[in-house]
């Protein structure tokens, strides 16, 4: 088997490829010509048998990932957090592109990395409405915020409305087409129904974790889904110095965000995280240690739904 690593940019891809002893390497636009040009190297070099490794970036690497997926390549997409510490295992210290390209098959041809498989167009498509609806919240705060700073012109008040009232409706927009997404596949309605069965779990909500996690109902266990969205607690003792444990926040941070406030609303009204915040809160547990924990448990409220297909028991005591 061959192994591709591919270092993913926002306008280049730099590929190496290792064929037994061998290393190539080709730089290409990451555009669609690039993507064609990418797979027609690889087929001058007749490389047919191939695990391709990408570092997870967002959307900059989905297009090359589908496009390799197609041409029937093994491809695995994984935690930037996985190449920085094989870089150090290696103790590398020159850090390129075309040096980071290779570092990837490296770490692809030994550790030999889970396979990846593409979300559906559907689930794509509320991916990245979810995420527009995301980055426009997070621009409306800013505006309302900026109404608020001192010594503000007249002229600036109004243009800064104008922008807040712009992003409303676009925010309206986006809410139309989601739920028209929703109303279109009824198999992903159904997944969203059994989400917003558990209390503290909106609509809004439910779609931000169907849009990033789309396989959830898949993942092995419990502490792999808790691990992907970085909700795991990470332990820090050496010796006779002990610290407070913290949130390992090795995953995706965009699902980490989407729990927080709905993790303040289930402590109060969703009656086995509101158990849960209680007896945390008598063991002396910080504030922040329980919202945490209200996320975690949340996630594998949605978890168990998912994998059962039942909807939200409140008698069912959750692991």
């Amino acid at each position: 088997m061959d192994f591709l690593g591919i270092d993913v940019g926002k306008s280049e891809l730099h590929a190496a490829i290792l064929q037994d002893e061998r290393a190539s390497t080709k730089n290409v636009p990451n555009s669609e010509t690039g993507i064609r040009q990418l797979i027609t190297w690889l087929k001058n070099r007749k490389a047919e048998n191939i695990h391709a490794c990408l570092e997870s970036t967002g959307g900059w690497s989905e297009a090359v990932a589908l496009a390799l997926h197609r041409e029937g390549y093994l491809v695995s997409i994984v935690n930037p957090c996985r190449i920085k510490a094989f870089a150090q295992s290696e103790m590398l210290r020159t850090k390129t592109d075309a040096v980071d390209a290779a570092l990837i098959a490296r770490f692809c041809r030994l550790h030999k990395p889970e396979p990846w498989e593409p979300p559906t167009p559907e689930v794509l498509a509320l991916q990245a409405l979810v995420r527009r609806y995301q980055s426009l919240t997070a621009m409306c705060t800013e505006e309302q915020n900026r109404l608020g700073a001192p010594m503000l012109t007249e002229e600036v008040r109004v243009s800064v409305e104008k922008h807040i009232e712009h992003l409303r409706n676009e925010l309206e927009e986006i809410d139309r087409k989601i739920d028209k997404l929703f109303e279109d596949h009824p198999p992903l309605r159904k997944q969203r129904d059994l989400l917003t069965s558990i209390p503290g779990i909106g609509e809004t909500t439910a779609a931000r974790i169907l849009g990033e996690m789309p396989h959830i109902a898949e993942f092995r266990d419990v502490k792999a889904v808790v691990a992907y969205a970085g909700l795991s607690p990470r332990h820090y003792q050496s010796g006779s110095i002990q610290r407070s444990s913290r949130l390992a926040k090795i995953g995706n941070g965009q699902l980490r965000c989407s729990l927080y406030f709905p993790a303040i609303a289930a402590l109060r009204y969703n009656p086995i995280v509101k158990s849960l915040g209680a007896r945390l809160q008598e063991r002396g547990k910080a504030k922040m240690s329980i919202i945490a924990a209200a996320m975690r448990k949340l996630l594998v409220l949605a978890y168990g739904v998912l994998k059962s297909g039942q909807p939200f028991d409140p008698a069912y005591v959750t692991p």
